[in-house]
């Protein structure tokens, strides 16, 4: 021991032993800013190091299924906002897509473009919205409060679409809640620039930080085989190498017209994560200037009345049209698809969203189950954390971007 230190204790007897370490039970959440209110994460520890850990939801149920159940085709659409609240608008066209395949309807294609292009200004809320929190939960508040910047120029876009910003209500079967309004181009237009500004701020803040990139990269590596067999998919299963994204695999909508690359990353790791999602906001904005550009006139709505709610002019000003209004809202009326079931999925920010729908001829579902991303993600956290420390799930747990609403549905 050095001199000044025997010094400093006086003639305290010093003795050199090392301490021993006892294995210890922590939770972490759910009252937990980095679970996000909403999720405990149990992990025994010897030290630091995590020996064994388990996940547990249940905090926040929504009732997504039996809600649906009570409610007619078009009603059910505002609980799908509530799934993922941060993308609300991807979950509208992937449920009524669902409901449109049941009927064999088609939509316009102003209606599809609209729709890809509110969307697709819905997966760069997302990310930043991901990329913000985990990064401040590493300590970097900067990069919180540009994405915020950035994200308020998303939920103008929306507040134009259709009236809300968080709980969007956006799509009908058939189509949308109504055309884009006037100066809908130029507002996009203004917007989309100052974002991808934003997105390269971020680029050169943040990716080629020395601190930022010790700090997570190798973190919660996974391989393609691995990511595959936890059920993984979006980001999380780009970043191990797969290229799937159902925008290219099973396209829908207008995706088939539209030119964009699918970011892969190869290690799998919290870093790769992150780069996947950075240079998703950027074919995002890309895909927004094409659908600008080739979005064609004419309606929005398909033409069929017995499906299509009409518009509110004509509701308020001829006898035509609030009878057609009366008779798809009151009960026992209203949209009737044909007996069956079928399954239709979107590529929402944290991968495939899926809805399976069943309906018996009346004008509601009888069963409407959520594929949730997410899911599978929280489930994979025991086996992400594995031989990490405690440190560690902050930037982990940032990573999968958990998404309470559709996981608890």
């Amino acid at each position: 021991m050095p001199e000044q230190v025997k010094q400093y204790l006086g003639t305290a007897e010093v003795v050199d032993q090392e301490v021993p370490v006892q294995e210890m039970f922590l939770n972490i959440g759910p009252q937990h800013p980095s679970t996000h209110g909403v999720c405990r994460i149990m992990v025994r520890i010897s030290g630091e190091k995590i020996l064994w850990s388990d996940v547990e939801i249940g905090y926040m149920h929504r009732a997504f299924e039996k809600h649906c159940e009570n409610e007619s085709w078009n009603t059910a659409i505002p609980y799908t906002d509530r799934l993922n609240y941060v993308s609300p608008i991807i979950n509208n066209v992937g449920y009524c897509m669902a409901v449109e395949k049941l009927l064999g309807l088609t939509v316009p294609e102003r209606g599809e473009y609209f729709r890809t292009l509110v969307s697709e200004v819905a997966r760069l809320s997302d990310h930043l919205t991901n990329i913000a929190a985990q990064l401040m939960e590493l300590g970097a508040f900067t990069v919180f409060l540009y994405c915020m910047k950035a994200r308020e120029w998303c939920y103008e876009v929306f507040e134009a679409a259709c009236g809300a910003r968080v709980t969007t209500n956006f799509t009908r079967v058939g189509g949308v809640i109504a055309d884009a309004p006037q100066g809908f181009g130029e507002l996009v237009q203004r917007n989309m620039p100052l974002i991808r500004g934003v997105v390269d701020e971020i680029d050169k803040l943040v990716t080629r930080n020395r601190i930022f990139i010790d700090r997570v990269k190798g973190i919660s590596a996974v391989t393609a085989e691995e990511a595959i067999a936890l059920g993984f998919t979006g980001p999380c299963l780009r970043a191990a190498g797969v290229p799937y994204d159902v925008r290219r695999t099973h396209p829908y909508s207008v995706y088939d017209r539209l030119e964009f690359t699918i970011p892969v990353g190869t290690t799998g790791d919290v870093l790769d994560r992150y780069l996947v999602r950075m240079e998703e906001m950027r074919q995002s904005l890309l895909i927004v200037d094409q659908c600008l550009k080739q979005m064609p006139e004419g309606p929005v709505n398909a033409l069929d009345r017995t499906v299509r709610l009409p518009n509110k002019s004509d509701v308020y000003s001829n006898i035509e049209g609030l009878m057609n209004q009366f008779k798809l809202v009151m009960d026992g009326h209203g949209i009737k698809p044909p007996p069956g079931e079928t399954y239709s999925a979107v590529e929402g920010g944290n991968g495939e969203v899926g809805f399976y729908v069943v309906s018996e001829g009346g004008t509601g579902p009888w069963k409407c189950r959520c594929r949730a991303p997410s899911f599978p993600l929280v489930q994979a956290l025991p086996y992400l954390l594995r031989d990490h420390y405690v440190a560690d799930i902050v930037p982990v747990f940032g990573s999968i971007n958990y998404i309470a609403g559709e996981v608890e549905r």
